[in-house]
């Protein structure tokens, strides 16, 4: 099944990441799990095309999202996968691998925004803020508003917030 969808999000480095799991505990969200997943991007003309592959998520993910430091929104296209389908391989024949990115991913939901904590391999910790809408229903200066309360309670700094991907930053290690 395809679903399409908006967020908006912001990724920041995270020194302090027990602070953060005890602001998600106080305000009661829904601890999903903890995913070790395998992001593997291809090389394509436009956005971002992944595979995630986890325990717990297991999804084909086109994206647009500009490169910007604060909250961006994000335009995102989901094909809800099967795990060890042989999808990576068709994809890694007709289009290329641009970059694998390794990380143990803890995911939390209080109502419809998203939170992840992150270690990523050879990159460090980080928390992700996903302010979503499914439905096309909220308004962007809501989403915007939602995104920044949740930076603002999590003492996130300017300073902190990364302006790309995990897989361009990877991609710039080498």
């Amino acid at each position: 099944m395809i679903t399409k969808s908006k967020n908006i999000e912001i990724k920041a480095r995270c020194k302090d990441l027990e602070r953060i799991r005890k602001i998600l505990v106080v305000k009661k969200a829904d601890f999903k799990g903890m995913d070790h997943q395998i992001d593997t991007y291809f090389n394509v003309n436009s956005g971002r095309l992944k595979l995630r592959e986890g325990n717990i998520e297991n999804n084909l993910i086109h994206y647009q999202r500009s490169d910007q430091s604060g909250p961006k929104q994000s335009d995102i296209v989901l094909y809800k996968s099967a795990k060890e389908n042989g999808l990576k391989d068709i994809l890694n024949k007709s289009l290329g691998i641009k970059v694998v990115v390794d990380k143990m991913r803890e995911i939390y939901f209080i109502e419809n925004v998203k939170f992840h904590i992150d270690k990523v391999q050879n990159l460090g910790d980080f928390i992700e803020i996903e302010v979503i809408d499914e439905r096309g229903v909220l308004k962007e200066s809501d989403m915007l508003m939602t995104c920044q309360h949740y930076m603002k309670l999590f003492s996130i700094k300017e300073k902190d917030l990364i302006s790309n991907s995990y897989s361009d930053m990877i991609l710039h290690l080498k």
